[in-house]
């Protein structure tokens, strides 16, 4: 992605948090100037993997797959101390797709927040690594059990939310003529970069091309 295009989902995300009252912390804000005047806290945000996130999946076609994210708080996998928990908000735009993938570590709450309705879809994990294209799936909905064909979905509106346990494997979209969706996350702590498995992408981040300044940095970004 260029540059300039996540500068534009960034600030397109800040709108549409503050459009539900949603704040972020001060940090969010900050330039890569400011970040250089807090080398402890950039160091601790990346090892935290805490603050911007955006993604093309590394193919080059945000609209379609791809995904804006902030991260406002989480742990470290395995470390002592840590915290045993994360949160993320989120924008998902109208038929952009997280495509499918699992976690083996965290369990999560997907949420919708405001905006438009989340479409998820789910399978089981095989015995083979794969979709279980034959069994059941179940998932609880604010509480309320779900008992879904392999590969069915549910699509949540603005408060509902749905818990994924570990290694059910699922894709979202924001639903077409309900606009972007403001989606939070609750979960267990998240590991970007050990706890993804992905089923037909193998890029998680983004390569930038740098046609202009970046007004944040993202997260991986940050400490180095």
């Amino acid at each position: 992605m260029r540059r300039s295009e996540i500068n534009a989902c960034i600030k397109q995300a800040k709108d549409l948090y503050n459009s539900i009252s949603f704040r972020l912390p001060q940090w969010a804000h900050y330039s890569p100037e400011d970040w250089a005047q807090q080398p402890d806290l950039a160091q601790w945000c990346h090892a935290h993997q805490m603050g911007w996130d955006v993604t093309d999946y590394g193919e080059g076609r945000f609209a379609e797959r791809g995904l804006i994210l902030f991260c406002v708080r989480n742990g470290i996998l395995r470390q002592p101390g840590e915290v045993p928990y994360a949160e993320k908000i989120m924008i998902v735009g109208e038929n952009q797709e997280c495509p499918w993938h699992y976690h083996k570590v965290k369990m999560e709450d997907i949420i919708v927040r405001g905006g438009g309705n989340l479409v998820v879809e789910l399978y089981n994990l095989g015995k083979d690594g794969e979709m279980d294209k034959e069994s059941d799936v179940q998932v609880r909905t604010d509480g309320k059990l779900n008992i879904l064909p392999a590969g069915g979905k549910i699509v949540l509106e603005p408060g509902q939310s749905v818990t994924l346990p570990r290694t059910m494997i699922h894709r979202f979209y924001g639903e077409t003529g309900k606009g972007p969706v403001i989606v939070g996350e609750v979960s267990q702590v998240n590991d970007d970069l050990t706890d993804n498995y992905f089923f037909d992408t193998d890029a998680r981040f983004t390569k930038i091309e740098e046609d202009e300044a970046a007004i944040h940095p993202l997260w991986n970004e940050l400490g180095s």
